[in-house]
């Protein structure tokens, strides 16, 4: 439940939603919901808006999509982020169809609803910075599974990588990293948990991953959102141009396509400020924000030096960009933001309870 009603969660397998499923999304987001769909930082749609009295016809919905797993429990487990380059039967593409059905089998550990796997075995690595508890990822021309927050891993390959990342999920839950049903993988050893030998083999790559903007790639045109949300009409426009994946990184990918649209709300330019934005719904979205957000970010990103980040967040915790920010703005009033250079949402600030047009000239003098 969020300030705009119920967020419905959409984990489309290998991170795909085919022209049809595109329609029938953007069509269920205008009857059953607000119209509004996000992109979150794990690759899922987000359909917001959504009443209790309308949930059920939403869901029975999905399901015809072939959007909609068999049970809750079902859905908490199967939490992949794949990188989205991949090719129909690639070694990402293999992986994920394995670690899909291992994970949907009736007898697949029961991990955290927020417990997530990331497949990243292409030649680049593009998911290094993405949220995950147990990661498959290529250095050099092997292949390893390696718990997050460890710099080694076990051997694998593309045949034994859905076994091995379920051994591990095994070992966490029996280990007790998830004591009252929640937990993450890097927490936990970082309380001292001992990882098994067999992740101790491999070292892990090392590097920034690879930089993903809007433009061309070679399997489709790359495309950002406004701050990771969409109308639901403009969804529906996509749907008529290519099959869609969804990214981490608030864009989508349309699949084959050589060009994209000049719609509202979708960004081209690699240099545009808003992508250096991080910024959380806001009010009236989140009960909890305490002011607008979004319509804050779109006056200042025109104020932001060139690859200046900046992080608004609507309270002080942050959940658009937990780390942190050289510049991040908190929200304390309706239109009123503390200043933090060089830290959290919650950390203390070094100017408080900024109006917009403050916050406009210390962004001029920001480093």
């Amino acid at each position: 439940m969020s300030g705009d009603g119920l967020v419905v969660r959409l984990r489309a397998p290998f991170g795909r939603f085919s022209r049809d499923q595109t329609a029938g999304v953007a069509d269920l987001s205008q009857r059953f919901g607000n119209g509004l769909l996000d992109l979150s930082a794990r690759a899922n749609l987000q359909i917001r808006g959504v009443s209790e009295a309308d949930h059920g016809a939403l869901i029975d919905g999905l399901a015809a999509l072939g959007l909609v797993d068999s049970d809750p429990a079902t859905e908490a487990r199967r939490n992949i982020v794949m990188q989205p380059f991949w090719q129909e039967g690639d070694t990402d593409h293999r992986i994920a169809a394995t670690l899909n059905a291992a994970l949907t089998a009736p007898d697949a550990a029961q991990t955290p609803g927020k417990f997530g796997y990331a497949v990243d075995c292409g030649p680049l690595a593009h998911l290094r910075s993405i949220s995950a508890d147990i990661r498959i990822e290529r250095v050099g021309d092997d292949l390893i599974c390696r718990a997050d927050g460890s710099e080694t891993g076990a051997r694998i390959t593309a045949e034994t990588a859905a076994d091995t990342a379920l051994e591990l999920a095994a070992w966490f839950l029996a280990s007790g990293g998830a004591p009252e049903g929640r937990g993450r993988m890097a927490a936990h050893l970082a309380r001292g948990a001992e990882l098994p030998r067999a992740f101790r083999q491999a070292t892990r790559a090392t590097g920034a991953a690879a930089p993903c903007a809007p433009g061309p790639t070679a399997q489709g045109m790359l495309v950002a959102l406004e701050f990771g949300q969409v109308t639901a009409e403009i969804f529906a426009s996509l749907a008529q141009i290519a099959p869609l994946r969804l990214t981490p990184w608030r864009m989508l990918l349309l699949e084959g396509a050589a060009s994209a649209p000049d719609l509202t709300g979708l960004i081209h330019d690699a240099a545009d400020p808003r992508l250096n934005i991080h910024v959380c719904t806001g009010a009236p979205g989140c009960p909890q924000a305490l002011s607008q957000t979004r319509a804050v970010a779109r006056t200042l990103a025109p104020h932001l030096a060139p690859g200046q980040p900046l992080h608004i967040s609507g309270c002080a915790k942050g959940c658009a960009h937990p780390g942190p920010a050289s510049l991040t703005l908190t929200a304390t009033a309706p239109d009123r933001f503390d200043l933090i250079r060089d830290g959290r949402a919650d950390d203390r600030p070094d100017a408080r309870a900024l109006s917009e047009t403050m916050i406009k000239k210390a962004l001029t003098n920001a480093p």
